[in-house]
């Protein structure tokens, strides 16, 4: 018996285990896939938006703000990276200038500080690459970049140590009431609860609709990206937006906190919950409209390219309420769910404790230790590391310069890595220039041993995403 259960294990859903537990009470994630940030959060933009987009008066505009207000403090306590680049919504056409202006009305509404409306001389002052057709910008100061990954991961870990269970490969079959609750029937399993809180993205609408009268749906919203390699990270040093339109805030350019430059995502509305293919069509959207706020985007140093789906609820405002009785949505979490995350999951722990009267803890542990990064210390003390532990001295991807101890210590963590992705998302090792060309050997032999299977286990995704599918000899 469970206090509650969260079904999906992406940012929003780690965000309430992590809030949740800093109560008295039993909690469980339940995640169909085989790690956390699995879904919409692995294909993300990683912004830390300021707040001015957001309609005054809605969820998304006061979790927004919240959020962000939040993210310092959160980057702190969970030692991941975040920095404060500030952003620029670029206006190209004098005709959209009124856009660019209730942009800014938007922000003095939601309390965004620090605003500011700049001439087009004044914004190629701050950003040199910044088209000459601007004619004025929208600075936020607050905007910021943060990894997904790292993230959502960590605020699963922290979860973790103070307490929740996470389930993975706990697809969720059947919801129905009980006495006590809810039985949620997931993976085989049948897990009682007192409630049930839905996070489950793209899905949340498949489970409000089995327990709620009234109907939502969500419409998957195809985005894509290309990533481009470190030389070109310092092309802009803020994130660059340009006027948004009725899909959202449009191709974006900005630098990654690990010294990337990006470029999306397009919008394109479609039925598939799983179709997070690139096409060559949406590709070619991010080549020509990253280019209309900012010149010369280095599009020949892209090394891979990406999609993702964000959860497009109709009435366009987060869902976050009790929508049956002990049933909780936290539904239609697309831009700026990242950023509002640490106050989504404020605001359900904060509904769920009161409806089930739980008691904040008096031993919560609000730190977390991120992966120890080598390349952070001085040359002393990375000498004394690779004394005390070799495996630190051990370079296994050269792009990112990732260590055989990094590794090490992403598997054998509190929700460790069990796939190449897995090991990917922690440590960045694969996701350099050469896509994991020379490393994922060497990780699939340390996967393998680790986790105690065969090398033909191993996978990258986990099911049947296997590495390998044969040994050529015994083909032979």
């Amino acid at each position: 018996m469970y206090d509650a259960v969260i079904i999906g294990a992406g940012v929003t859903g780690s965000a309430i285990a992590r809030e949740l537990s800093m109560y008295e009470g039993k909690f469980c994630v339940l995640e169909r896939e085989e790690d956390v940030c699995c879904g919409t959060s692995k294909a993300n933009s990683g912004i830390v938006h300021a707040g001015h987009d957001a309609v005054p008066g809605t969820l998304k505009a006061k979790l927004n703000v919240r959020g962000n207000e939040r993210m310092d403090k959160l980057a702190e306590e969970l030692d991941i990276p975040f920095v404060r680049n500030g952003s620029l919504v670029v206006c190209t056409d004098e005709r959209d200038r009124g856009k660019l202006e209730q942009l800014y009305e938007n922000g003095q509404k939601n309390k965004v500080p620090g605003l500011m409306i700049l001439s087009g001389d004044e914004v190629r002052e701050l950003e040199p690459a910044i088209s000459e057709a601007a004619v004025a910008a929208l600075y936020a100061p607050t905007g910021g970049i943060i990894c997904p990954f790292e993230l959502n991961i960590a605020m699963a870990e922290n979860a973790c140590a103070n307490g929740v269970d996470f389930r993975f490969q706990a697809e969720v079959a059947e919801i129905r009431r009980s006495a006590s609750g809810y039985e949620v029937v997931a993976g085989g399993c049948t897990y009682e609860t007192r409630v049930v809180i839905n996070a489950a993205g793209v899905y949340a609408d498949v489970f409000h609709n089995m327990i709620c009268s009234d109907k939502i749906h969500i419409t998957p919203r195809r985005g894509e990206y290309m990533l481009m390699d470190k030389p070109a990270g310092a092309h802009v040093r803020r994130t660059i937006f340009t006027v948004p339109g009725a899909y959202g805030k449009g191709v974006l350019v900005t630098p990654t906190v690990h010294g990337n430059l990006i470029a999306g995502p397009t919008a394109q509305d479609i039925q598939d919950k799983e179709a997070t293919k690139t096409t060559l069509d949406g590709l070619e959207e991010v080549r020509k409209k990253s280019g209309l706020a900012v010149r010369d985007v280095p599009l020949v140093q892209v090394i891979t390219s990406f999609s993702g789906l964000r959860a497009h609820e109709r009435g366009g405002d987060f869902i976050i309420r009790e929508s049956a009785e002990r049933f909780f949505d936290c539904a239609g979490i697309e831009s700026p769910g990242l950023t509002s995350c640490p106050a989504i999951g404020e605001m359900a722990a904060e509904m769920v404790a009161d409806r089930l009267a739980l008691h904040k803890k008096k031993d919560h542990i609000a730190r977390r230790r991120g992966i120890l990064r080598p390349d952070t210390l001085s040359d002393e003390e990375r000498n004394e590391l690779m004394q005390r532990d070799p495996a630190y001295g051990n370079i296994v991807c050269r792009c990112e310069m990732i260590t055989e101890g990094e590794i090490l210590d992403a598997v054998r963590r509190p929700l460790g890595a069990k796939t190449m992705d897995g090991v990917k998302r922690r440590t960045r090792a694969g996701m350099g220039r050469c896509q994991g060309g020379f490393c994922a050997p060497k990780v699939m032999e340390i996967l393998a041993r680790e986790l105690g299977v065969g090398l033909l286990d191993v996978t990258k995704s986990g099911g049947k995403s296997t590495m390998l599918t044969g040994r050529v000899k015994e083909r032979l």
